[in-house]
């Protein structure tokens, strides 16, 4: 099984309740499909680069699961019958990116103890 990301645009005129919905069914959709969920991320109501159909905003949600590859093409045939989806994107995870989320998720690059300053580095090297 590989491991996968999906995210998508629900269209901005739904409620939070309704948008919450729509990512649970697609929820239902992987794991009756045997795909193993390892996180959901619900970004929010956030503004796009570009609009569509004629829509400036959206609520952005990302799933990341282990599945088959065909579970691939079932998913995506629900977003495509969903008429609340307005764009959507799934990619397969390479194994940087899978130990890239892990770090993430762990808040690893939010801890502002973690990062050193850039000017401290620049002096080390300057030695």
């Amino acid at each position: 099984m590989k491991q996968y990301e999906t995210v998508f645009i629900l269209n901005p005129v739904l409620s939070e309740d309704q948008a919450k919905d729509a990512v649970d069914k697609f929820v239902k959709v992987l794991k009756k499909s045997n795909a193993d969920v390892i996180n959901i991320e619900q970004w929010g109501l956030k503004r796009m680069a570009y609009p569509i159909n004629k829509k400036s905003t959206g609520f952005y949600n990302l799933i990341e699961f282990k599945a088959a590859s065909t579970v691939i093409d079932t998913l995506e045939t629900e977003y495509r019958r969903d008429e609340s989806i307005m764009r959507f994107m799934t990619t397969v995870l390479d194994k940087h990116a899978v130990v890239y989320n892990e770090r993430r998720r762990k808040g690893e690059f939010k801890n502002k103890e973690n990062r050193k300053p850039v000017a401290k580095k620049e002096e080390e090297r300057s030695r």
